[in-house]
């Protein structure tokens, strides 16, 4: 049997440093304070403006394959996991294939926001199980949406620029334990970007109006998440056949800290068996989960032979989990 085995991980956070007291400079000072104690967030990092999603991914992929030991050429797939894409079309995972220069690789990307590391995770899994020819794939995950949203809207609070990368190669060892999914689009439109695709293209109207910047119309119920996040993980752990109690790391989506206590909790796991990055890098989106498990292996949180599950929560909405051996 031929296993997803996870080689390597890395992250790239750029250098400008934006903090909550730089923005209550310019924004509400009451308003920031509070998402500040809603969330953990204290600061966040933003990349050049006259960057893309895949000049964040393409440092992080370069680490993740040297830690691999792999060349570019020795990829075979690529998966970019963003909802902050270069362009609507092409896909970023064809613009950052070349961009490293792995000439060899197929790619394609994976755009379901926050839940997109943990899904492009288990297709890379799938993909490796049941292809001979797949040895080596390389998944990123970019999120660039501070250059997407409105300067003046209190929700810029939570984004700052980040990537992660991880190096997945076929073994006979343990690796990938399971996966799980869910969704709901009834709440598609509660936050997005609304215009700029076939749904409403880009107009001077659309633009002027701010539908192509992000917005939050709507709070999701805090169900979503309370409740959600620890059904993905009772479901992998029976699909996967190991109990909860076994669960070494459980890594979340990293946008509110209560939220990940609150998972915890209801799952009966200990606070130190969980990782939060929120108050010191912001909320890196689609790039937050990989980057929490590059963190907790460069810490040695974790080491080989743990069992990791990680879930993933975006809008429209999407939850996606998975489970891994190190």
């Amino acid at each position: 049997m031929r296993i997803a085995t996870l080689a390597s991980t890395a992250r790239y956070l750029p250098e400008t440093e934006v903090t909550n007291d730089a923005l209550r400079r310019r924004l509400n000072p009451e308003k920031i304070t509070k998402l500040e104690a809603a969330t953990g967030i204290k600061t966040r990092f933003y990349a050049p403006q006259s960057w893309a999603a895949s000049d964040l991914a393409l440092p992080a992929a370069k680490e993740a394959l040297a830690r691999a030991q792999l060349k570019p050429e020795d990829v075979d797939v690529l998966i970019v996991g963003t909802d902050t894409p270069d362009y609507l079309t092409p896909a970023t995972s064809v613009v950052l294939q070349h961009k490293l220069g792995a000439k060899n690789a197929g790619t394609f990307d994976v755009g379901c926001a926050c839940a997109s590391f943990p899904t492009a995770v288990s297709l890379a899994s799938g993909l490796i199980a049941t292809n001979a020819w797949v040895k080596n794939v390389l998944v990123v995950s970019t999120y660039a949406m501070h250059k997407l949203a409105d300067e003046s809207d209190p929700t810029i609070f939570f984004y700052g620029d980040g990537a992660g990368a991880a190096v997945l190669t076929a073994g006979d060892r343990p690796g990938f334990v399971s996966s799980a999914m869910q969704a709901d689009g009834a709440y598609a439109k509660s936050w997005g970007i609304f215009a700029g695709g076939s749904a409403e293209p880009a107009t001077e109207d659309a633009v002027r109006a701010g539908r192509t910047r992000v917005k939050m119309l709507d709070r999701y119920p805090p169900e979503v998440n309370d409740e959600g996040w620890p059904r993905l993980v009772r479901d992998m752990a029976t699909r996967g056949g190991f109990g909860v109690q076994e669960i070494d790391m459980a890594i979340f989506t990293q946008v509110r800290a209560g939220t990940i206590d609150k998972a915890m909790t209801a799952l009966e796991l200990p606070p130190e068996r969980t990782h939060k990055i929120m108050q010191k890098w912001g909320y890196t989106g689609s790039a937050c989960v990989v980057m929490a498990l590059d963190d907790v292996i460069e810490q040695k949180l974790v080491g080989p032979g743990s069992l990791v599950v990680m879930v993933g929560s975006g809008v429209g909405y999407n939850q996606a989990g998975v489970a891994m051996r190190l």
